[in-house]
């Protein structure tokens, strides 16, 4: 699925937000919220004025399933296998809302890395997520 130079690319990204997953994460939360309000009805652990302990939690669960991803590039789907069971046969996510995730994800990695994130990063970082996304998808089938 990815070539020798976007797995690089996809750990160097990785390597400049570790560390920094709450921060991200919860800033992908509101960014989501914001941007597309019908998601908020999937997390109604955090509260109505968004308690910035909730997001920065939540964010850090979030952030740490996508750092599981980047460490088992090669086999995605049994490193998120019991991340897609609980989305598709516990949570019922809408499988639409992944894209949705995906692109809030990339616009934060956008705004805080700025020129680090070159358009080959951000290339490499869509196709990644959206392998991502089709794993997380396959339960529902």
């Amino acid at each position: 699925m990815l070539s020798a130079q976007e797995r690089a690319q996809i750990t160097q990204v990785w390597d400049l937000i570790a560390g920094h997953e709450a921060q991200f994460g919860a800033e992908l939360l509101l960014r989501l919220f914001t941007v597309y309000p019908s998601t908020k009805g999937y997390f109604p652990h955090l509260s109505a004025c968004q308690d910035a302990a909730q997001l920065l939690s939540h964010g850090q669960r979030m952030l740490a399933a996508v750092g599981a991803a980047v460490q088992h590039m090669d086999n995605l789907r049994a490193a998120l296998s019991p991340l897609a069971d609980l989305h598709a046969l516990v949570l019922r996510v809408d499988p639409a809302n992944f894209p949705l995730l995906i692109q809030c994800f990339q616009v934060v990695l956008a705004s805080h890395l700025q020129a680090e994130f070159t358009v080959e990063m951000q290339a490499a970082w869509d196709k990644f997520l959206t392998g991502v996304a089709v794993v997380l998808t396959e339960k529902y089938r």
